[in-house]
Formats: C-alpha cells, structure tokens, sequence
C-alpha cells in the first residue's frame, strides 16, 4: 500500500513539473515565437537542457505536448462556441471567431505552431523544426470537427464521411484565411467572419439536424 501511495506521489510530482516546464515553454514562446529555443526554455525554467530533454525526449516531444496543450484549450473554447444558444448562422460565426479570436491574442504562439523559425539555415540550438509537425496539428482539428458535425448534422446516407470532408475543408479553410488575414489585416475580424460564413453557409444552412443529436 505505501509503495502504491509512493508510485502516486512521484507520479504527481511528475506532471506538476511537466506543467510548470510548459508553462516556462510558453512564456518564451510568447516572447520568441518561431525562434523560441531548447536553451531559452531551460533558462527560464532554471534547469539545463538535459533535464529538460529528460521530461519531453527532444524538441519534438516539447513542441508536441505544447501543441497537444493549446489546441486542447482552443478545441474547448470551439465546442462551448458550438454549444451556445443561437441560431445555426450565428454558431458558425461564432465558431469561427473564436478560432480567429485564438490566433489573433496570441500570435507569437500561433506562429511557433504554425510556422518554422524564419532562420534560413537555424542550428540546433535555434528555432523549433515545426513544418513537420503542424500537419498532425491541423488534422487533429479537423478529425474533431469532424467529429462534431456527424453527430449534430444529417448529411444523407454518407453521413459520417460527409462530416470528415467538412471538418478538414473548414479548418483548411480557416487555417489558410486565418494565417493571410493575421499576417495582412485585410479587413477586420467581424468582416472576415461573416464572409467565411457566407462561404460556409449554402449547404450548411440546408442540411437538418442529425436525429436524436444535440442540433446544429
């Protein structure tokens, strides 16, 4: 029993220090964006890199937890836009500023996600390899919408493949607007979100309810 109670203490001290070393990651993301470093994070963490490295593997371990930690938080705040009382043309906008609304508070964080460090050649020591690694991000979104639409919306007899082309065609779609709107402020964000929605809203608002769901 003790060495049952002592295996649950470690393990809590584990991801107590786990959590406090991503949240040293995320201050310097916030700082550093793309640029953001194995080296800075130790810093600010006040350990060494190899302490570091012991919690998360490399800096593809690190960039995966913190990737899997905001887009848990940003998948949250999507459902609870997806789960307000409105109509089903104000959800979609509100879905979609919600996403638009993450990206543009924190956008250092939505860089070092999205983008590679603009280094033309960075060394190890430099920013994060994070091209490889954003497309696993963006599926995961759309694997989830996807989930969310098949049991909110009747497509037809193909619902639940119908529903996955939507979830990746929307978050495609939200990503690609997304990334040129937040680096080029074309318009504002009120604008862009009603003109994704009109996009979006033809046969979205045609399809019914999918039976026995919670509606869409």
């Amino acid at each position: 029993m003790e060495t049952a109670r002592q295996a649950e203490r470690q393990r809590s001290a584990a991801e107590r220090r786990r959590r406090e070393l991503l949240e040293a990651a995320d201050r310097v993301v916030l700082r550093d964006g793309p640029k953001a470093s194995m080296n800075a994070i130790a810093a600010e963490a006040g350990i060494t890199k190899p302490i570091l490295y012991r919690h998360f593997g490399d800096k593809g371990g690190l960039y995966r937890a913190l990737a899997k930690r905001h887009t848990d938080a940003l998948l949250s705040a999507l459902r609870a836009a997806l789960d307000a009382p409105a109509g089903r043309r104000e959800r979609v906008e509100s879905t979609l500023d919600t996403y638009l609304a993450a990206i543009e508070a924190r956008p250092q964080v939505y860089r070092f996600l999205m983008h590679p460090s603009d280094d033309a050649a960075p060394s190890p020591e430099q920013g994060f390899d994070v091209g490889r690694h954003s497309a696993p991000l963006l599926r995961r979104l759309g694997e989830e919408l996807g989930l969310v639409i098949a049991e909110r919306v009747d497509l037809g007899p193909d619902n639940e493949l119908m529903a996955r082309i939507w979830g990746h065609g929307i978050v495609g779609m939200m990503h690609a607007a997304g990334d040129w709107w937040l680096g080029d402020r074309p318009c504002s964000r009120a604008q862009l979100v009603h003109s994704l929605a009109d996009l979006l809203w033809g046969r979205l608002a045609e399809a019914g309810d999918r039976p026995g769901g919670p509606g869409f």
